[in-house]
């Protein structure tokens, strides 16, 4: 296995968990508990959750947000390593 198939397949497996956690974090931005806001392209309010502070006084959004951040922020350094290396 080279380099470039194993960054693609640490790629495949860390985007696994994209659906566990945008579910959560758009549920607490959304304020619902409704499951097709997970097939919704909403995006506006989904993006200004994540790069502001849309609910500064609850706990769990604080917290997922910076969960959600720290995976995407994983992610796009695997796929600028990809891309980079490909």
């Amino acid at each position: 296995m080279t380099f470039i198939q194993l960054i693609l397949l640490v790629l495949l497996i860390w985007s696994i968990p994209s659906t566990y956690f945008r579910s959560k974090f758009r549920k607490i931005v959304y304020q619902t508990d409704d499951w097709k806001i997970n097939i919704k392209p909403l995006f506006k309010k989904e993006i200004i959750g994540l790069l502001g502070n849309m609910y500064p006084e609850n706990k769990e959004y604080l917290k997922i947000r910076n969960y959600y951040r720290i995976y995407l922020a994983v992610y796009l350094i695997l796929f600028i390593i990809y891309k980079f290396i490909q």
